[in-house]
């Protein structure tokens, strides 16, 4: 009897997680900053990993268009590179995007393995880029960009080593420096950093908000623990979904919006982040 109650258990959770996996949410997160000039409103996208939303994306497009940013982000790994790497379905969702707001594209793990794999993946990387630039995307990798509202937005490489299994610790020292140069202290300061891993060293080099992704949510979310595992097979880390505060630094962490190779999602449904960003005025040093 336990065998058939076990198996019909299991049956549920794989109908739930594919339901959950077809069907995201919109988190909002509020942020206020002395730098920002005027109020801004930013969707965050990562980890898609050739994910679909309805027939042509329409459902994502469609709670994108609701939300009206001023200027989308990604986080990396729209794709998955793993046997091969189709560009096709990630490649139609940002071209959709990039005709009605700008897009700021920063790399994950997928896009630096075609780059770094050339033997394996041949050009794929440059179709990628050249596409993105063609359609108008800023991609950034380890580049910065200027936005309007005195925004500044840096997308940063990570290397191989950073995303082995168990990978812990700190980035060695200068690391960012070396890539991105020094970080902004007049503009407000976004980092795309798609490991969350390292916050400590992303809020050191200056990032007044780092935007991460590529622990999906740590897999199984238990209320009150979190994400039980990531793709990296960390347990129960704090990092895995959500908004985490180092002093008046915030990292945001996506749990994406798709999977791959653990197809799995229970009770972490896929996520499209929105981030509004207010102007906070300083207080009157004295007053007349």
């Amino acid at each position: 009897m336990w065998k058939l109650a076990a198996a019909a258990g299991a049956a549920a959770c794989c109908l739930r997680s594919e339901w959950e996996r077809r069907h995201f949410v919109t988190q909002t997160y509020e942020l206020s900053s002395e730098k920002v000039k005027e109020g801004k409103t930013l969707v965050f996208l990562s980890d898609l990993h050739d994910n679909c939303f309805g027939p042509g994306q329409r459902e994502l497009l469609e709670e994108i268009r609701r939300i009206r940013p001023d200027a989308v982000l990604i986080g990396g790994d729209m794709m998955v590179v793993k046997k091969e790497a189709q560009l096709e379905a990630s490649l139609f969702l940002v071209k959709e995007l990039a005709r009605l707001y700008p897009v700021y594209y920063g790399n994950g793990n997928h896009e630096n393995r075609m780059e770094r794999k050339r033997e394996k993946y041949g050009d794929q990387y440059d179709v990628l880029v050249r596409e993105l630039k063609g359609a108008g995307i800023c991609h950034l990798s380890d580049e910065s960009a200027n936005l309007p509202g005195n925004i500044r937005v840096s997308g940063l490489n990570l290397e191989k080593k950073h995303y082995k299994k168990r990978a812990c610790g700190r980035l060695e020292g200068g690391y960012i420096e070396k890539r991105l140069g020094a970080a902004s202290k007049d503009r407000y300061q976004i980092l795309l950093a798609h490991s969350p891993l390292f916050r400590q060293d992303y809020a050191e080099w200056g990032a007044d908000l780092t935007l991460s992704g590529h622990f999906h949510g740590g897999t199984i979310r238990i209320p009150g623990l979190g994400g039980v595992m990531t793709p990296q097979f960390h347990f129960f880390l704090d990092c895995c979904g959500g908004c985490l505060k180092t002093g008046e630094k915030a990292m945001i962490v996506s749990r994406g919006l798709g999977t791959h190779s653990i197809n799995l999602r229970l009770n972490n449904r896929p996520e499209l982040v929105t981030v509004r960003i207010k102007e906070r005025r300083k207080a009157n040093a004295e007053r007349f």
